[in-house]
Formats: C-alpha cells, sequence, structure tokens
C-alpha cells in the first residue's frame, strides 16, 4: 500500500509528521509533498497524478484557514482523501469546517483538528481491508493500546491503595 500526504506549508510539517511516523511504524509506503492549492495548483495536480501512477491507495492533505487543499486534491483523484484540519486561525475551526463541508459528490474523511495521527491511521485501515499483513499489523496495535490502558488502570489503582 502506498499514501501519498501532502501539505500546503512547511509550518504544517510538525503536525503532518505524526501521520508520516504511523506510516512508518506500519512499513507502509510514502510520499510527503509541500504543494499549495492556490499558490502552486499546477504543481499539487502533478504530485497527485504522479503518485497514482506510483500506486498510491489513499490521500492525506493537511490544510489550516480556508483549507481547501483537501478539495481540490479530491477533486483531482477518484481515490480517497483524508483532510486534517491545522490550526492556522481561529484555533482550527475554519479548517475544520471548511474540509467538513465538502460539496455533494465530493466526499473527504476528516479528522480532528492537528488529527494527523488518526489520518494516517485511518489510511491504514482503508488498507488493512484488502491487506492482511496490514490489517494484522493495525489489529497488534490496537492490543497494544488496549495494554496500555490496563496497565494505567493497574497503576492508578495501586496509587490509589498506597
Amino acid at each position: 500500500m502506498r499514501v501519498a500526504v501532502v501539505m500546503g506549508s512547511d509550518s504544517d510539517w510538525p503536525v503532518m509528521q505524526k501521520a508520516v511516523e504511523i506510516l512508518q511504524e506500519f512499513g507502509v509506503e510514502h510520499a510527503v509533498t509541500i504543494a499549495s492549492a492556490h499558490r502552486t495548483p499546477e504543481k499539487l495536480a502533478r504530485f497527485v497524478r504522479a503518485e497514482e501512477e506510483a500506486g498510491a491507495a489513499v490521500f492525506i492533505a493537511g490544510a489550516g484557514a480556508a483549507a481547501h487543499l483537501p478539495g481540490v486534491v479530491a477533486s483531482l483523484t477518484e481515490k480517497p482523501v483524508i483532510g486534517v484540519p491545522l490550526a492556522a486561525s481561529l484555533g482550527g475551526l475554519d479548517a475544520l469546517l471548511a474540509i467538513v463541508q465538502m460539496p455533494s459528490g465530493m466526499p473527504v474523511a476528516t479528522v480532528a483538528i492537528g488529527g494527523a495521527k488518526n489520518a494516517a491511521l485511518l489510511a491504514v485501515q482503508i488498507g488493512a481491508v484488502r491487506d492482511e499483513n496490514l490489517a494484522a499489523a493495525f489489529h497488534a496495535y490496537r492490543q497494544r493500546q488496549a495494554a496500555g490502558v490496563e496497565e494505567k488502570d493497574e497503576r492508578l489503582q495501586r496509587e490509589r491503595k498506597a
């Protein structure tokens, strides 16, 4: 499986890097670029086309403020697009609303403001539908999460008894 990650500015990297880290953790092939829906639309179109040719199954697009990037990516591909609203202004609420309010017929999945990690996990889940190894890795990830909660609860219970 391959995932293409795009963001509109280098200032988005600290958040979007979390998506890349998850993709790396799962061994998912990926590409990352900076391309603006407004300033470099031709570059964005070339990136989407190149990634489709390279076999990208999912696109993750992070954007703040007007947050047009995920929608423009969706207009250029028939692959699933996951939008990550970024807190560029108004705490990211403007970006969240812009991404979640895509017009009918142009879906973009939307995660929480700054939710790049969940965007990558959703991409992994999409890939796991057809990839048994990825499904097993995702299952193991969820098991580790559950074990972590149990460990924290045990620690809390011990501390409360002390």
